[in-house]
């Protein structure tokens, strides 16, 4: 059969409502053309975000009645703690409220003034969180992950020469930590292969660095590597995921994502004593250990999600799913970031709309317009989401797709909108800034039409 069909029934709907263009209209303009500003009721396709907006299955929904919310020591706390420590192998397993409170953590044990953190490409809050510390994030991904028609089968790649002569530079002692993002959520949603994890890990040991993973999408990481890596396609995604894991010495998870749940992170470690110390400021910060700032119900949610998310069908389904989105938009002439990646399709909105220059911000005016044009709620990754600090190396407009939501008559109606909208994209116009704050711009800023 050449049909893949979606793994699961659905046993629950929630009503859509249809607004007219009209209608989005004043509504794009009384936010300042913000779509963060608009309320979730007047967006018809919400493509936003992958985080903490997947369908829970009815497991994870029963586990959340059957949850233990004792305050310490809870029954769900140990499923939990079970299910997370068969699939790392990490002995310090730290539950938080989502992924960058994770990384709050990590950065403010280990960052701070003079320190540098090096990626393939960290993403929003990471990069908060790190240069919150006073320390600098270095993104050093392989120069094929910043061209959106380069088909590398895993443009998430660290590189690592750039990676060595960072380590030469600055010298290892100024760098307390290596990230690799899996997923490349700011290139793409591009994997990264195991040869390069396994080769990033020795790397930094060879210079007693410890190497983590941002790991919100290891799964869809550990299945890119099953169909696109040598040797690897015989194995299974959960057997990728755990090696993945065995080669780092931590990790920061939002379990938002490939943890298949609406609230919920991970802070991983091996280190003893950074995790004795990263255990005080949970419970300082989060709350006890035994449930960082969450109640048991989330914990039984996340333990199941993170079973599931290593089901083939599901994967299979959730990866062909994607490419299906790409590879309509790329039929109707629109330029993608290729291949297609994990968890969202990313369109080069500087081909989009060639007569935007970058400082008028290409990906945000195409993100008000397909809001604009179909109801369609998107997010810039560009020159307003860190642009601040230079121009990055792409100006990308993200149609992340929530977990087990759509059909594939949302991801239609999705593809025939942006066709119409490039057959009028000279129409398209710039934006500039009227408002912003000095972190996370883009998620607050205001802008007006040029």
């Amino acid at each position: 059969m050449k049909t893949i069909i979606e793994p699961f029934r659905i046993k629950m709907v929630e009503p859509i409502k249809l607004t007219t263009q009209a209608e989005r209209e004043v509504k794009l303009r009384a936010v300042h053309f913000n779509v963060f500003q608009i309320p979730a009721d007047d967006v018809i396709i919400d493509l936003l975000t992958d985080s903490g907006t997947a369908a829970m299955s009815s497991e994870q929904w029963a586990g959340m009645i059957r949850s233990d919310e004792s305050y310490a020591g809870a029954r769900s706390w140990f499923r939990f703690e079970s299910v997370m420590r068969d699939l790392t192998g990490m002995p310090h397993i730290l539950p938080t409220h989502q992924g960058r409170a994770s990384e709050r953590i990590l950065f403010e044990l280990i960052g701070g003034a003079g320190k540098v953190i090096p990626s393939n490409n960290h993403f929003d809050t990471t990069r908060a969180n790190i240069e919150h510390s006073g320390a600098k994030a270095v993104d050093l991904v392989i120069d094929e992950g910043k061209q959106p028609r380069s088909h590398h089968p895993f443009k998430g790649n660290i590189d690592l020469a750039k990676l060595a002569r960072l380590i030469t530079e600055v010298g290892p002692e100024r760098i307390p930590v290596c990230m690799l993002t899996v997923t490349n959520n700011s290139g793409g949603g591009q994997p990264a292969s195991l040869e390069n994890i396994r080769a990033t890990r020795d790397l930094c040991h060879r210079h007693g660095i410890p190497f983590f993973l941002d790991a919100c999408r290891f799964a869809e990481n550990a299945y890119l590597i099953k169909q696109r890596e040598h040797g690897q396609a015989n194995r299974s995604a959960r057997e990728i995921a755990q090696e993945m894991f065995a080669l780092a010495d931590g990790a920061t998870i939002s379990a938002k994502k490939d943890g298949l749940v609406n609230i919920g992170g991970v802070l991983l470690m091996c280190d003893d004593a950074l995790a004795a110390r990263a255990n005080n400021l949970l419970i300082l910060t989060e709350g006890f250990v035994t449930y960082g700032g969450l109640a048991g119900r989330d914990l039984e949610a996340m333990a199941q999600g993170f079973v599931e998310v290593l089901d083939e069908h599901y994967l299979e389904y959730r990866i062909r799913s994607t490419a299906y989105l790409g590879e309509g938009l790329m039929k109707a002439g629109v330029q993608i970031v290729e291949p297609p990646g994990g968890h969202a399709i990313y369109i080069d909105a500087s081909a989009f709309c060639p007569h935007i220059p970058p400082s008028a911000f290409p990906g945000q005016a195409l993100v008000c317009a397909l809001y604009r044009h179909a109801g369609i709620r998107a997010v810039e990754i560009g020159s307003v989401m860190f642009g601040a600090g230079g121009a990055p190396p792409m100006e990308l407009v993200r149609l992340a797709l929530p977990r087990r939501v759509y059909t594939q008559s949302h991801i239609d109606y999705v593809i025939e909108a942006i066709t119409e909208l490039y057959q009028q994209r000279d129409s398209l116009h710039g934006l500039r800034i009227i408002e912003e704050p000095p972190t996370l711009r883009h998620f607050t800023a205001k802008f007006a039409e040029i």
